[in-house]
């Protein structure tokens, strides 16, 4: 949380202490090639490095990595480069400045993954990242132009000449779009519809890169006179809840169609012959995912785009429906040093920064720093705990946060999960906070930290607020571990304010562009993540630095903050980007830090505060 870069050097500091892996060049490389290392890996995620080398006698005048990812892996983070993707295919092409390389000469890009598999299948400007090495590990020859060998309403089959040399498999494209990959000389792309055309060309690939694209072919799937499978539905969306039913409505299909099927995962939870459903007997508080299907006496069309709702009758606890946290510094720094009352009526949370690890695993332990209390001519335990009763007399709720980026507490078994548990409980009692706030920036186990939590609140009750300031790669992905922890505790948890800086370029729910920090579409497009992937929208807050100083990048104008808000919570004032759905319930807004906006006048609080305000 406090400030730090985060492009390339930091996110080694973060997860540091993994030896380097390197991917080696073949021995017989010459020319251009583009190595391979991994810097660092921590299970669930890791982060990476290419360089290109020009070890030819020419220019290189631009360049082009490409590598595949297993399923379930993806590119978070990236930076000196830009990406693309198709399907698990990822290029990620020069900047301006860094595309020409004359003999000898290098450039370098870096790049965090989510999950556990590495970069495969690497092609350098359509060549063996190895560069030239011996015939055995050629690129594969182009494949036979590729011919139609049948078509139905809803699909295509192809066929194509093998290709020289050797092969893994085959990708099928329809233009840069991956629509197949095989291991033979066929494919058959499905889902398509009725009486449209499509054109197709296909490259055989192997460890050494992807060959050139075949001849194009092109196929026009069947259609009759009589019924054909309906279109699939459009503007699927959530109409209105209660605490025990969601309504959802759509529009018509296209086509002749007999009646729709609501679906939650594989299971009908509706069939109806209009465009609209209710789904009724749900618990109060619970979030459900759809999707819907038109059906004829041909057959089933494909499913619309998701939808998520929640039933009303959550507990907003002690707290607005729309809060502004911010972080108090227990600590000296360049920004204002603060007594605990003096935080500006603004806040409805202060999160106290920071509590601190113990020699016994998992506990923790919180005192008034001795360097902000000279700094302030005096400030003790016995005042801290004044303030304390004075934020409360104020109507304001106080919680300790355990972590921040030097954080060092580890709750990774039972016994550390019990340790942390009572030595929180204890600084509650002493202290009278109001909650505990995870930041632990270099990595959790959500296993046992979320045994500690609800030991926690189990002990505490009901009011127990509890929160979290991951940072934005900790969010790319329900399975990674912060993320994990969020939906695990859910029915417990009281809000996830992101750390939306710090973060270079990151994909978005879309997962389709990867936005820039400091921009409404990359608060939105990431906190899309987080409303589709589980959390409730009460249970989600955009975390952004309070001005100059705060933060090393994604400093934004609070006026920014508010029209992402406005986007997620009534769609308006969006970017490029607009979120699948809005989000009326989304809770507020977090800042790092309360120290650093009073330094920069108070315009973060004055800015966002009274916005939140105007939220649904």
């Amino acid at each position: 949380m406090r400030l730090r870069n985060l492009m390339v050097t930091a996110a080694v500091t973060l997860l540091g202490g993994v030896a380097a892996v390197v991917v080696a060049s073949p021995a017989l490389a010459a020319g251009p090639t583009a190595t391979f290392v991994k810097t660092s890996d921590w299970g669930t995620g890791w982060e990476g490095k290419y360089t290109i080398t020009n070890g030819g006698t020419t220019t290189v005048n631009g360049w082009a990595v490409a590598f595949d990812l297993p399923s379930g892996s993806s590119v978070g983070s990236f930076w000196d480069a830009d990406m693309t993707r198709s399907g698990q295919r990822f290029t990620f092409t020069n900047k301006s400045w860094n595309g020409t390389l004359a003999p000898g000469g290098t450039a370098s890009f870096g790049l965090i993954g989510a999950g556990a598999g590495s970069p495969a299948n690497c092609t350098l400007n359509g060549a063996s990242c190895g560069g030239t090495t011996d015939p055995g590990t050629q690129v594969p020859g182009t494949p036979g132009a590729p011919s139609v060998t049948g078509v139905t309403q809803t699909s295509i089959s192809l066929a194509w000449g093998a290709s020289s040399g050797t092969v893994t498999g085959y990708r099928v494209y329809e233009g840069s779009t991956l629509r197949a990959t095989v291991t033979g000389t066929s494919a058959t792309i499905s889902g398509l519809v009725a009486n449209t055309t499509h054109t197709y060309t296909v490259a055989a690939y192997n460890s050494a890169g992807e060959s050139a694209r075949s001849a194009a072919v092109t196929g026009t799937t069947s259609g009759g006179t009589g019924p054909q499978v309906p279109g699939s539905p459009g503007n699927f969306r959530v109409t209105g809840t209660t605490g025990s039913a969601i309504a959802l409505a759509w529009n018509a299909s296209t086509g002749t169609v007999t009646g729709y099927r609501v679906y939650e995962g594989s299971t009908v939870r509706a069939t109806v012959t209009g465009t609209t459903a209710t789904i009724s007997g749900l618990p109060a508080c619970a979030s459900r995912t759809y999707t819907v299907a038109a059906y004829n006496t041909v057959g089933e069309s494909a499913r619309s785009a998701a939808v998520s709702g929640t039933t009303t009758g959550c507990s907003t606890g002690p707290l607005p429906a729309h809060f502004l946290t911010g972080y108090w510094h227990n600590f000296v720094n360049p920004a204002v040093e603060l007594r605990l009352r003096d935080t500006p009526a603004a806040y409805d949370l202060i999160a106290v920064a920071f509590a601190e690890a113990t020699t016994t695993p998992g506990a923790v332990t919180f005192a008034v720093d001795s360097g902000l209390s000279a700094a302030l001519g005096g400030y003790s335990d016995a005042d801290f705990r004044a303030d304390i009763a004075t934020m409360h007399s104020r109507g304001k709720k106080v919680i300790l946060s355990v972590g921040g980026e030097a954080g060092r507490v580890a709750v990774n078994d039972a016994t550390s999960a019990t340790n942390f548990s009572n030595s929180m409980f204890n600084l509650i009692q002493s202290y009278g906070f109001d909650g505990v706030d995870i930041d632990l920036e270099n990595g959790l186990n959500p296993t046992f930290m979320g045994q500690a939590l609800r030991n926690l609140r189990n002990r505490v009750g009901a009011n127990l607020i509890i929160t979290m300031a991951p940072q934005t790669i900790d969010m790319q992905n329900p399975t990674v571990s912060y993320f994990k922890l969020a939906l695990d505790i859910r029915d417990i948890l009281t809000v996830v304010h992101t750390q939306f800086y710090n973060s270079g370029s990151m994909l978005g729910c879309d997962q389709s562009f990867a936005y820039g920090q400091g921009t409404v579409n990359f608060m939105t497009a990431l906190a899309c993540i987080q409303l589709e992937a589980g959390l409730r929208p009460d249970q989600v807050a955009l975390g952004l630095p309070a001005g100059p100083g705060a933060a090393g990048g994604g400093v934004v104008s609070p006026s920014l903050v508010n029209q992402a808000l406005d986007c997620l919570a009534k769609g308006t004032n969006c970017g490029s980007f607009r979120p699948p759905r809005t989000y009326p319930g989304i809770r507020g807004a977090m800042t790092w830090s309360i120290n650093w906006d009073v330094s920069n006048g108070n315009q973060f609080a004055n800015t966002v505060d009274p916005h939140l305000a105007t939220l649904p």
